[in-house]
């Protein structure tokens, strides 16, 4: 392009030269030259205007189910115990909001990890469906995929209310404790109330160190409970030493 210029520009010069008596050529003056100039300007903005305008630059697409199963997301296959389903529920919905689903994706997804008995289930909720109804929305996958067994929830309830530590470490009965109270919601709704079931179904002696005293917060109570019950142990493991 430039050479072409270059070229079209000496071209000019040569067509306005003027020859002196002397046989030498006159120089280009300052309006020629800029004469030129514009002329070349001319010639590139043209060039410039015949181009075809740059590509867009690509759409990156994100590969949400990709994303959403480099979590390695478990499988159900079924469970009597309604606790299992929610924790496989919860987990479900943990790793679709990372990965961004919208609410079709989350079922579409979440399906695609039952196996077994649950996959049948499935099979048969969406056969029972209309034809013309709207696709399954996350809320409702959830309310019908827990299990409604009754029975089995008042069963559960009913070790909450009766649970003791026993022979149990206060981390393995706080675990407990925790898995439980999922099937009693409004008996541990506030945390005051938490507080004082967990201390509740303390030994005697760990209860009695903790009930003088006010805990922020629930896990407060139980990092308490932890420090004191190791230190307990401790002391009865230097008493047997020493007898």
């Amino acid at each position: 392009m430039f050479l072409y210029l270059g070229m079209q520009m000496a071209a000019r010069g040569r067509g306005r030269s003027r020859v002196y008596g002397n046989g030498g050529n006159a120089p280009i003056t300052v309006e020629e030259l800029m004469q030129t100039q514009n002329e070349m300007m001319q010639v590139f903005m043209q060039h410039l205007q015949q181009q075809p305008p740059p590509p867009p630059p690509p759409v990156h697409v994100r590969d949400k189910r990709g994303e959403f199963m480099k979590a390695r997301p478990p499988v159900f296959t079924h469970s009597a115990d309604p606790m299992e389903a929610d924790d496989w529920l919860r987990a479900m919905e943990r790793q679709l909001n990372i990965a961004q689903c919208n609410d079709l994706e989350k079922v579409l997804y979440a399906s695609g990890q039952l196996q077994g008995a649950a996959q049948t289930w499935w099979e048969s909720y969406q056969a029972a469906r209309p034809n013309n109804a709207p696709p399954v929305t996350w809320l409702e996958f959830c309310r019908d995929f827990r299990p409604t067994n009754e029975r089995m929830m008042e069963l559960k309830q009913e070790e909450f209310r009766s649970l003791r530590m026993g022979s149990m470490t206060v981390a393995e009965y706080h675990d407990t404790f925790e898995q439980l109270a999922h099937y009693a919601p409004n008996k541990v709704r506030e945390d005051a109330d938490k507080q004082c079931l967990f201390m509740k179904s303390l030994y005697y002696e760990l209860r009695l160190q903790l009930v003088g005293n006010t805990y922020p917060n629930f896990q407060a109570l139980v990092n308490h409970a932890i420090v004191l019950d190791n230190m307990r142990k401790g002391q009865d493991k230097k008493r047997r030493m020493l007898t």
